[in-house]
């Protein structure tokens, strides 16, 4: 299947991320519902915050609260920043024993004395909501059921949503990371497109981009992409989320902020086919499909086969 091409004189269509993860989260919902209706089972997610970081406290108040509207269970463990590795770790110990939680999630970053990457390591990947384990990545390489990292997952469910199959689609990743990159990369084959991850040390970048008929941006730069690296009519999926000052020289010298994507947006908008905006686009998405996450443990907890939860 051909993408869909945007004409001379037109903008590109937006990918209505924030629509799309609402109507997720129903479904899910309704999904989890039926679950514990025909099973007992009633999903449950155990999210853990370590310290007061602003951002995360409301990260994880959202996830809880979106959580209680789908009808799982939800508990939020708040520590406090002086609390020690081997204390988490017996946490994390008890929620991979308590069978009424099937999901688990530690929100980053830790503080800097405790092991980020021992403490992922302890979470059973069963209940690796989030995905990281590499249990998990090790599933997701070789194609066997296991539960994929939020943000790529809901990046493919708006790529089939916009383009239907996939099909045949040269599809160009710009980053390599374990939480974006990578697993990106693995979903997008799954679908049967042709991939290519490009990165820092990718030689001629804008000529690899230009080539993509998909685009996911994952740098972490602002505006890095710049509208004539798109290929017109091309399909570009923005998973940057970057802080930058105040286009408005008064709000910016008082010290105001404005949200980018890693996709120069206003240029990318005259060239692609559909889009991502920033906010808007993937973000809604991660939440949405950690509760997808969780309902898919619960199932599995019991031997169920998952309902779909795509559009």
């Amino acid at each position: 299947m051909e993408p869909p091409v945007a004409q001379s004189d037109s903008r590109a269509r937006m990918i209505d991320g924030k629509t799309f993860a609402a109507g997720l989260v129903d479904r899910v919902a309704a999904a989890a519902a039926r679950l514990e209706q025909a099973h007992g089972v009633k999903p449950g997610l155990a999210v853990v915050i370590v310290g007061e970081d602003p951002a995360s406290q409301i990260y994880v108040r959202n996830k809880g609260e979106t959580t209680a509207r789908a009808g799982m269970r939800s508990d939020t463990h708040r520590l406090a920043d002086t609390t020690s590795e081997a204390d988490l770790l017996s946490l994390i110990g008890d929620l991979n024993a308590d069978p009424g939680i099937h999901g688990i999630l530690v929100q980053l970053p830790l503080p800097g004395h405790i092991d980020s990457a021992a403490v992922l390591g302890a979470i059973d990947p069963d209940k690796d909501v989030d995905g990281f384990h590499v249990v998990n990545a090790g599933r997701l390489a070789v194609g066997v059921p296991g539960l994929v990292p939020c943000t790529p997952l809901g990046s493919v469910m708006l790529l089939k949503d916009t383009l239907g199959d996939l099909s045949g689609l040269n599809a160009v990743i710009v980053g390599r990371s374990n939480i974006v990159g990578k697993p990106m990369a693995q979903l997008l084959l799954a679908e049967n497109c042709t991939v290519t991850i490009a990165h820092s040390r990718s030689r001629d970048l804008p000529a690899l981009c230009r080539a993509a008929d998909i685009l996911v941006a994952a740098v972490g730069r602002p505006e890095m992409i710049r509208g004539d690296w798109i290929k017109r009519g091309a399909t570009v999926i923005d998973v940057g989320i970057n802080r930058v000052p105040s286009a408005d020289p008064i709000k910016a010298a008082e010290g105001k902020t404005r949200v980018v994507g890693d996709v120069a947006f206003a240029e990318a908008v005259e060239v692609a086919g559909a889009i991502t905006p920033v906010p808007g686009g993937v973000g809604p998405m991660t939440i949405a499909c950690l509760l997808a996450n969780t309902y898919t443990a619960a199932c599995r907890s019991v031997g169920v086969v998952p309902e779909p939860l795509g559009a």
